[in-house]
């Protein structure tokens, strides 16, 4: 009797160590609106993954949720992080363009370029801790110059664009569309596939990653490209107890990777455009049209006033719009 007590007071106690290893670890979910065949899946976030989980010794793992698995429509990924669905998710800040009024500044217009916007966008990083009370902004980086992708209508000029119903990326991008003479349209990048083929848009306005990630290649006949369009900010948010619950060599780890998984994002967006271009111009019937210097200066010189319209109306909301401009080009 007393070695059946023994055994099981030693088997009791294996469980209680077995549970307060398990209790000790913590599984973060990253929600994701991309396809699962997105390159982001393997090249960011299972990199950051591995990051997370070697930097806290396994403590901290992560669990990717591709295609919307933890809901699926794009504008409310920044929810998902906010109300704990995920500890972190995948959005655009252009996404919930009202939240985020000093982030899509840098998207404007000869604000950034494709090769510094990322570090620009984190040497500003102090300026928008206040956008970022809600949630903890783990990571940022930026996309490619966004081009116009059509499928009947070649755009060689802004006489081109005249009435065209063109899918836009966010609210600032909506207002530099309109400068143009076109009509803006929101919509999630997944459906511009379909209301480009079926004629519910005459344009998309995206980078040339979309050529084999959207499949816009399929569709459209003709992308142009030359003008300053926009720069669109990608963002990874974190529940804000999620990262306030990492004990302090933790919330450093998480602190410093996201930093370093900025620089990998955009090097894999910046080599994805690349491609994609490539992809498109190599493609039977299809033309990339480059703009010639006199009709890409047509297109800046229509948009040129909705810079200063923004970042004078950001201002006057009582955010430091200069003083981030200032920081973004300095």
């Amino acid at each position: 009797m007393m070695f059946k007590a023994l055994a099981r007071a030693v088997l009791l106690g294996a469980v209680a160590v077995s549970g307060s290893s398990a209790f000790a670890q913590t599984e973060m979910r990253l929600a994701d609106f991309l396809p699962p065949q997105h390159p982001y899946q393997t090249q960011v976030y299972g990199v950051m993954a591995d990051m997370i989980a070697e930097a806290t010794g396994g403590a901290v793992t992560v669990q990717i949720f591709p295609g919307g698995a933890l809901g699926g429509n794009p504008i409310e990924q920044y929810d998902r992080a906010l109300n704990g669905v995920a500890e972190i998710a995948f959005s655009l800040p252009g996404y919930t363009a009202s939240r985020f009024p000093l982030t899509l500044l840098a998207e404007l217009p000869g604000m950034i370029t494709e090769e510094n916007g990322t570090e620009q966008i984190w040497n500003a990083m102090n300026l928008l801790s206040e956008e970022h009370r809600r949630v903890h902004l783990l990571s940022i980086w930026t996309n490619g110059e966004n081009v116009l992708y059509t499928r009947d209508r070649p755009v060689r000029s802004v006489a081109d664009v005249q009435g065209m119903k063109i899918r836009v990326p966010s609210a600032n991008a909506g207002l530099i569309v309109e400068a143009w003479g076109a009509v803006p349209v929101s919509m999630p990048p997944a459906e511009a596939y379909n209301a480009l083929q079926t004629g519910v848009i005459d344009a998309v306005m995206i980078d040339a990653t979309a050529t084999y990630a959207f499949r816009l290649g399929e569709v459209a006949n003709y992308v142009t490209s030359g003008m300053n369009t926009t720069i669109s900010s990608f963002a990874l948010f974190m529940n804000r107890d999620a990262y306030d619950g990492l004990s302090a060599d933790h919330r450093a780890a998480f602190d410093r990777i996201g930093r370093e998984i900025a620089t990998v994002a955009n090097g894999v967006q910046l080599a994805g455009v690349a491609r994609g271009e490539q992809m498109f111009r190599e493609t039977t019937g299809r033309e990339w049209i480059e703009l010639s210097p006199e009709a890409a200066a047509e297109f800046n010189a229509a948009s040129a006033g909705v810079v200063e319209q923004v970042v004078a109306a950001t201002e006057a909301a009582g955010h430091p719009a200069r003083a981030f401009v200032s920081a973004l080009q300095n």
